[in-house]
């Protein structure tokens, strides 16, 4: 139940920064929540899976920039994540610079940090 409240704080965050950040759309056939869901779900699973191992390697150069570098591992598993969305399903986000990115990384975290404190799943 834990990661389904913390799948669904992803897609709202993953939804609010598609509609804020100009640089960032959907591909896809199907209706706009679709990919923006299947993208959730794999920033999810990553966010498990893989974040965590990336944070503890690049900790070094978190330390020197005073954690500035922790939001570039974040731009690189919504790449990742959008990667494998769009490879897998053939649906999943546009993301048009590495600026929109890292907007967007920032509003994901802040929004599922909100969503994950008002679920309770923190």
């Amino acid at each position: 139940m834990n990661f389904f409240l913390r799948w669904l704080g992803c897609a709202i965050a993953v939804g609010c920064a598609v509609w804020l950040i100009p640089g960032i759309g959907v591909i896809g056939n199907v209706a706009t929540w679709i990919p923006i869901v299947f993208v959730a779900l794999f920033l999810s699973l990553i966010n498990l899976s893989i974040k965590p191992i990336m944070q503890i390697i690049s900790l070094p150069i978190s330390i020197l920039t005073l954690g500035i570098f922790a939001l570039i591992v974040n731009v690189a598993m919504l790449y990742l994540a959008n990667w494998l969305s769009t490879g897998i399903l053939g649906m999943g986000l546009v993301i048009t610079s590495f600026g929109s990115a890292f907007l967007a990384s920032i509003i994901i975290s802040i929004v599922s940090m909100i969503v994950n404190g008002i679920t309770g799943t923190d």
